[in-house]
């Protein structure tokens, strides 16, 4: 006869004790552990190792670039680069005060400073005339938004949203942010870059209180491409669909750069951002430039780098200091990874000034890529980030003479003196790289 086991309840010093029985506490475990490793193996998507195949020179690849980053070369654009806040929020507060119909801004940052308060007022203004304006801010860092500005804004009009904030529905998500830095103006001008809204994005780089940055003015028929970008995040948090030619107008050619766009959202698969900097860095055959803020390269990439240095590319890194960064975790991270870069033959700058946070390659004097991302796992695997990549030799040519003038802030380090830094040094690297996955 078949015996219902029933848990036992006893009781010691006033205290009720449930005993369940053995077999049900066991499959508890069970599951919770199965549980544990079905979220872990979600979360860490697929470990693929990327292996560029007969990708012959730049010129030649660039409609592979394209392709493989499910993108368009939209010809006739006008590219303005603009260095530092000084040069970055002039013209944009001029468009947007100048705007008709729509401001869209998506920013991973929202701090605080004059600029906050500026712009907030400014995008109420504009609401208050009758133009479409829409904030997307990541939830995380964002979260340093005044509520007296925001009241302002969306008193005014302004359609004020977060991406992913801390709730049940949102817990399986939090680890994906949304890092890109956009502003899109009545569908016909956009700007791309490393750009948070920030005090600390003002100025001219001139001091550690004032970052040293880069991005992009654009116009031409690629912003309806940057107009996509960032609707696809905000359909994806308010369901709202800005569709017609109020938001993708026909734009005739503005300039003579070519250009295309990387955006990528975490799919489990290789981010189109990955594979961009990868087809690049195989198809150099003259010189790679990197200046990038948060610079933690896998095994593959190393050996990307060191592949184009044995075909006689002149690949130069620069990196922030630890005295100048924002994160002195991220950069003993990286500094892990020095010694085999240098070792393999790739020139490492620190720059010394202030924080560098514009994440550029130039390549070959012909193709740059300027945007959002960062060379490390998270931008890779868990951000949503974005880029824009320019053929154009005269855009090339600033950027070479930008990394050069940089150069004057920097120090090169050797692999001589890496390999006799002090034993501390090196436990903090290693142990600072044993999170590099989620730094």
């Amino acid at each position: 006869m078949n015996k219902h086991v029933e848990p036992s309840i006893w009781h010691k010093r006033g205290t009720h004790v449930v005993h369940l029985p053995t077999i049900a506490l066991v499959a508890m475990i069970v599951t919770i552990i199965g549980l544990t490793i079905l979220l872990w193996s979600v979360e860490r998507g697929r470990d693929t190792k990327l292996n560029v195949k007969q990708p012959g020179e730049l010129r030649a690849l660039i409609p592979s670039i394209v392709g493989l980053t499910q993108s368009s070369l939209d010809q006739g654009n006008q590219v303005v680069l603009l260095q530092n806040g000084d040069e970055f929020f002039p013209p944009l507060l001029r468009d947007i005060a100048a705007a008709r119909q729509s401001v869209h801004i998506e920013s991973y940052i929202w701090w605080e400073g004059d600029i906050c308060n500026e712009l907030a007022k400014l995008l109420a203004l504009k609401a208050r005339e009758g133009v479409e304006v829409r904030l997307l801010l990541d939830a995380s860092g964002g979260h340093k938004l005044d509520g007296t500005l925001e009241t302002i804004m969306r008193d005014a009009g302004v359609q004020v949203r977060k991406f992913h904030p801390l709730r049940i529905s949102n817990l399986g998500r939090m680890n994906n942010r949304d890092h890109r830095k956009m502003m899109v103006i009545d569908g016909r001008v956009a700007y791309v870059g490393g750009f948070g809204i920030a005090k600390e994005w003002t100025g001219h780089g001139q001091d550690k209180d004032h970052w040293r940055d880069m991005g992009v003015r654009v116009t031409g028929p690629v912003v309806n491409r940057l107009q996509g970008a960032f609707c696809e995040n905000w359909i994806e948090e308010t369901g709202e669909i800005p569709a017609g030619e109020k938001y993708f107008p026909p734009i005739p050619a503005a300039g003579t750069t070519a250009a295309h766009v990387a955006f990528t959202s975490p799919s489990g698969s290789v981010s189109s951002v990955q594979v961009l900097y990868y087809l690049a860095i195989n198809a150099a055959r003259r010189e790679i430039l990197i200046q990038n803020p948060y610079m933690l390269p896998d095994d593959q990439a190393i050996e990307s780098l060191a592949a184009a240095v044995k075909r006689g590319v002149d690949v130069r890194i620069m990196v922030p200091a630890t005295t100048s960064t924002d994160s002195p975790i991220v950069q003993h991270a990286s500094h892990h990874q020095f010694g085999t870069l240098l070792k393999r033959g790739i020139k490492v700058y620190e720059y010394r000034k202030t924080l560098l946070h514009q994440k550029v390659i130039e390549v070959d004097g012909v193709w740059t890529c300027i945007g959002s991302t960062n060379f490390d796992d998270r931008s890779f695997q868990h951000n949503d980030e974005i880029s824009v990549g320019l053929i154009d030799p005269a855009i090339a040519a600033q950027v070479h003479a930008t990394f050069e003038n940089d150069m004057r802030e920097s120090r090169q380090r050797t692999f001589a003196e890496w390999k006799s830094r002090s034993l501390w040094h090196k436990a903090i690297d290693g142990i600072a790289y044993l999170g590099h996955g989620q730094l």
